[in-house]
């Protein structure tokens, strides 16, 4: 036989031998496999792939590969596993759920690619059952509270973030979501005397009685509620495709009566509280930051008002929340940009009824908000600090406009002007010391300078308050009482303070308005308080005149002096001057 006979010959042997061997080993192998036409039929599997899903391996050719791993199942995988098959891919590997012919689930790992010098693609699976389990433990671990079992912020976060980017439209859900986000009532007492131990106890007793109270409220229409703790003894309820308001107030409320009921822990019975925050509103443009800034507000609310109570969120209060923030971050500059003016209404004489002086009110010309009253922003100013500064340039800017008027119209009687102290401005600051340079400088006299101050400031003062005000007295400065008869009312004090003038809350001029029916029991108030303020003497002024019978009748009372729309309401301080100038020409 020709040599190159020979050799043809051993090649065809050495092949035939290479293919049964590569046979035996896909037989042979452990690793589940499955050889695949372009197609997508099995045209062979190994004893591993039966085993693995339970079948002979003899009845799987024939069958389409799609169907035996469950490719099918979303059009992403379909189309990766199709462009593998028409060789437009060189590999593709997913995780696939299948089930065994026994019922029992698995979880394997399918990877695709192509024969080398073949049509056709090796399907192989590995099974990934164990890792899976391990993984859903450690998750589990990862998503839930060692305390008390319940998911954690971690697990809320990512139920609460899926429920929003989820179309529940498509699913006939409602397209809403609702949150009660609580804490428990005086909790840090109960670790302080008793113990971390017992609180860990009663936190996991909470835990109970609210996933109890979600499971009872999530059987009716829009249920699937997912309570979890958030951290220290923060909880939130979570309530996906919510039908309403009403449900959630619901749930607030059972959730309220049951923690009410007391507590038995090895011994100790404890009784606690809890204040929540109730949210409820569409999903869509909704973010899971945004909702919990929102529940979070809505709980302080809850405890502001009084704790052990549900609060509902509130748009609007929600929006002076913010608008105050806003002022609060915006004050101070606000100071240095010049953005506050002074307004002036005038103090008028009951009885001869001429102008005697003017309160100063301040403003702040917001470029956001428009033209802001004081009640807007003093309290914020109080509360950072601000109202030191802002106080001083009131006192400044009204004690130099005073001075102006005086030295423009200097053939009428001088106004004397009254300014608004602030408690915080005494205790802050030296205001004996700002009065008295704020005097020489702009050259107005001290007793054509009136300081008012709160009652609830006043009485009671002593020591360093008590003393600044005796020094300004002293100055010749006017001290006057704010909002006389709301406070603390302690008549006896009067007389121990350095004080010249009283200031009548407007609530009482306001029980004068009905002059068809007077309240007799109003004047009588009125009269003895004037009747006391004299005997002191000191002299009385009423806030809040609109009538001319209010006028009449605080005339006939003996108030000397009256503010209000009456006269005229707050106004610009060209206003006061063209009104100086109308008096001279008179």
């Amino acid at each position: 036989m020709p040599p190159f006979v020979t050799q043809r010959h051993a090649e065809v042997v050495r092949d035939d031998a290479d293919a049964r061997d590569y046979r035996a080993a896909f037989r042979a192998a452990q690793l589940a496999m499955a050889l695949v036409t372009p197609g997508g039929t099995v045209i062979a599997a190994n004893r591993a792939l039966g085993a693995l899903l339970g079948a002979d391996p003899a009845e799987l050719p024939g069958t389409e590969a799609a169907e035996l791993v469950d490719l099918a199942a979303d059009a992403r995988t379909w189309h990766a596993y199709r462009e593998v098959l028409d060789g437009r891919r060189t590999r593709f590997r997913c995780t696939r759920r299948l089930k065994h012919r026994d019922g029992h689930v698995l979880w394997v790992e399918a990877g695709l690619a192509p024969v080398p010098d073949s049509e056709n693609v090796l399907l192989s699976l590995s099974d990934i059952s164990d890792w899976r389990e391990l993984q859903a433990r450690l998750r589990h671990l990862q998503m839930h509270d060692p305390v008390t079992r319940l998911p954690n912020r971690a697990l809320f976060f990512e139920r609460l973030s899926a429920a929003l980017e989820s179309s529940s439209y498509e699913r006939g859900g409602t397209g809403r979501i609702g949150l009660c986000y609580l804490d428990l009532d005086g909790f840090k007492a109960v670790n302080d005397t008793l113990g971390h131990r017992v609180g860990d106890r009663l936190l996991t007793a909470v835990a109970t009685r609210l996933t109890r109270c979600a499971d009872e409220a999530g059987r009716g229409p829009g249920g699937g509620h997912l309570v979890a703790r958030l951290g220290g003894d923060e909880f939130a309820l979570l309530v996906e495709d919510s039908t309403g308001t009403e449900q959630l107030t619901d749930l607030a409320q059972t959730v309220l009566t049951s923690l009410q009921q007391p507590f038995d822990l090895a011994g100790q019975r404890l009784s606690v509280s809890a204040s929540i925050g109730v949210l409820e509103r569409p999903a869509a443009g909704a973010t899971a930051t945004g909702l919990m800034q929102a529940a979070d507000t809505t709980l302080y609310w809850a405890k502001a008002d009084g704790k052990g109570r549900w609060t509902l969120f509130d748009p609007e209060r929600n929006a002076h929340r913010m608008t105050r923030q806003a002022l609060s971050s915006t004050l101070r500059p606000a100071l240095e940009r010049g953005e506050f003016v002074l307004e002036y209404q005038p103090l008028v004489d009951l009885e001869g009824g001429l102008v005697q002086g003017v309160e100063a009110l301040v403003r702040w010309r917001h470029p956001q908000f428009g033209t802001l009253a004081p009640n807007r922003f003093i309290s914020i100013a109080e509360e950072d600090g601000s109202i030191v500064q802002l106080g001083r340039w009131v006192l400044r800017t009204a004690c130099r406009q005073a001075r102006q008027w005086q030295q423009d119209h200097p053939g009428t009687a001088p106004l004397f002007v009254s300014v608004n102290v602030a408690v915080r401005q005494v205790w802050d600051s030296d205001l004996v010391g700002d009065v008295a340079e704020i005097l020489e400088e702009t050259g107005l006299a001290p007793e054509l300078l009136q300081l008012e101050l709160t009652e609830s400031a006043v009485m009671g003062s002593a020591g360093r308050p008590l003393q600044a005000l005796q020094a300004l007295s002293d100055m010749g400065v006017h001290i006057a009482i704010d909002d006389f008869g709301t406070g603390y009312s302690n008549l006896a004090y009067l007389s121990r303070l350095p004080v010249s003038v009283l200031k009548l809350d407007g609530a009482f001029v306001r029980g004068f308005q009905d002059e068809a029916h007077p309240n007799p029991a109003d004047e009588t108030i009125v009269e003895a308080l004037v009747q006391l303020a004299h005997r002191l003497g000191l002299t009385v002024t009423a806030e809040c005149v609109e009538t001319a019978g209010q006028a009449a009748r605080l005339r006939r009372i003996g108030c000397d002096t009256g503010q209000g729309w009456l006269y005229a309401r707050p106004q610009a301080p060209d206003r006061i001057a063209a009104m100086l100038a109308e008096r001279a020409a008179g």
